[in-house]
């Protein structure tokens, strides 16, 4: 998973924003091509989606969220947990490209509870401004109990909302540290949330906690998409069997695989971005939406 001594190999590479250069640009093309204006404070129109800044209320405060969706039509809602480097324009723009796809996405800053808004720019900056350091405290609030709530708030957010297709289920989807916040909510929203899909999740198997993602598999009533990192394999091979193993008891359709790239591969502003795994897991996620949603 994306831990302190991940960061410093990172850093040690002399990763810096130079080198992050030509993924940055990908990801300006990315923007370029969805032709739509971005306003800091008002949802804007263009072409085909519609994306705007929102806030609603949870049981712990008031979240903090970026909304885009097809402009013209009603559309499957989705879960976006982002990673550790939460809310950015990196996530934004994944988030219009599965805009384009025909879903209403929410990206939700899981840090609300400290601070609101956009803390860092990109991965480099996340590395350089001394990230981790930064968020541990924002972390440590953020157990399966807490993102329980914040992914029933936002499931009732989102079928509240007129672009919201709600004879559809809703997905959910994470990065990192995300990862597991998908089978929690999941978990805590089963009658609405109806796939959930990890990308290179940490801790989905924490043996001997109750509250492990891989020991709640009895609460879902989604189909699951568990995209696991080379690296993250290697460090422990045994997860993906006893999370394999789990879904299995549970009757929980999933989709379990190690994908050639390491921990952030799918990330356009990660280190390890990985273009072409990328590119298969993101066809991987709409197929797992297109079949459960």
């Amino acid at each position: 998973m994306c831990d302190e001594a991940k960061l410093a190999d990172w850093a040690k590479q002399a990763i810096s924003r130079r080198r992050f250069g030509a993924v940055a640009g990908g990801a300006a093309m990315l923007a370029a091509c969805n032709d739509v204006v971005r306003a800091p404070t008002a949802e804007v129109m263009e072409g085909a989606i519609a994306e705007s800044p929102v806030t609603f209320e949870t049981a712990d405060g008031t979240m903090d969220a970026f909304f885009v969706h097809p402009a013209t039509s009603q559309s499957p809602g989705v879960i976006f947990w982002p990673d550790i480097a939460s809310l950015r324009e990196a996530k934004r723009n994944m988030a219009r490209r599965l805009a384009k796809e025909g879903y209403a996405v929410l990206v939700l800053n899981p840090y609300y509870r400290d601070v609101s808004g956009e803390q860092f720019a990109d991965f480099a900056a996340f590395i350089d401004e001394g990230g981790f350091q930064k968020v541990r405290p924002w972390r440590e609030k953020l157990d399966a109990e807490a993102i329980g709530r914040d992914a029933s708030a936002a499931v009732n957010w989102l079928d509240e909302q007129p672009s919201v297709d709600t004879d559809k289920g809703i997905g959910t989807q994470g990065y990192c540290m995300g990862g597991p916040f998908t089978i929690w909510s999941a978990a805590a929203a089963p009658s609405r949330i109806k796939a959930a899909a990890s990308f290179h999740g940490g801790g989905l198997v924490r043996e001997d906690d109750p509250m492990s993602p891989h020991n709640m598999l009895d609460e879902v009533d989604a189909r699951l998409l568990i995209a696991i990192a080379e690296d993250d394999h290697a460090k422990d091979p045994s997860a993906k069997l006893l999370f394999a193993k789990a879904a299995g008891l549970a009757a929980v359709p999933a989709k379990i695989d190690v994908y050639e790239g390491d921990h952030g591969w799918t990330v356009p502003d990660s280190p390890a971005y990985a273009e072409p795994a990328a590119q298969r897991a993101y066809g991987d996620l709409l197929e797992l939406y297109r079949t459960a949603l």
